[in-house]
């Protein structure tokens, strides 16, 4: 192939690699909010990542499709543990829902900027890993005192 610029880089194959890191932090940030709003963790990962495809899929083209799907998966799962633990804790769902949806505008956003929409993809999986660990774990002795 010949380089499409006196560079030698092919600038269409750097925008690709672009718009597949927005489209995977799109998919994130729409993951983040599905998570926000539906209740079942699983449910919200596959739906952001069918929406992020489907955009993808619309506006570009299948490998930034495949980037959106995989940034929703990220999202949707990355951000469970959160709610989940908000909603524990005694928080509402509408307010929670707004304050994640103010984070997933910023997590959009922030997929704008070159590399960064690849970093949210990673980033979201290990928080969901971290929060899990520091859980504090319960044990069927402790329930079985609190009866009595």
């Amino acid at each position: 192939m010949e380089p499409r610029d006196g560079r030698g880089v092919h600038s269409s194959q750097v925008g690709a690699w672009y718009w597949i890191g927005v489209l995977a932090g799109a998919g994130a940030a729409i993951g983040v909010f599905a998570a926000g709003l539906v209740p079942f963790r699983i449910a919200a990962a596959v739906a952001a990542a069918v929406v992020a495809a489907g955009i993808g899929l619309a506006v570009l083209q299948w490998d930034e499709a495949v980037g959106g799907a995989v940034g929703g998966l990220a999202g949707g799962f990355g951000a469970a543990p959160v709610v989940s633990g908000a909603l524990r804790r005694g928080g509402t769902r509408g307010g929670l829902a707004a304050l994640i949806g103010l984070g997933a505008l910023v997590i959009g956003a922030l997929a704008f900027i070159p590399v960064v929409g690849y970093l949210e993809v990673v980033a979201l999986p290990a928080l969901a890993l971290r929060l899990r660990r520091q859980a504090p774990e319960r044990y069927a002795g402790l329930r079985t005192l609190a009866r009595d």
